[in-house]
């Protein structure tokens, strides 16, 4: 690991340590690296998720114009 010295926004790295609990700004640094640049899903990976068991409704979660009836 290497040492460095850079200016950093204090409101940022604040809203980031309040948000995820970090301790320290180096924390919230690496934290917000490690999110930036970690590997992107691959096709086949995201392919590899195909029949999982999701059973959603995608038309109600977008809110469509079912309508449900009470008895």
């Amino acid at each position: 690991m290497t040492r460095t010295n850079i200016d950093i926004d204090d409101e940022l790295i604040a809203n980031v340590m309040d948000r995820y609990r970090l301790g320290s700004k180096r924390e919230a640094v690496d934290f917000a690296l490690r999110r930036v640049a970690r590997p992107r899903l691959t096709t086949e990976a995201l392919e590899s998720l195909h029949g999982i068991g999701f059973d959603l409704d995608l038309e109600e979660l977008r809110g469509g114009s079912r309508v449900i009836e009470w008895e």
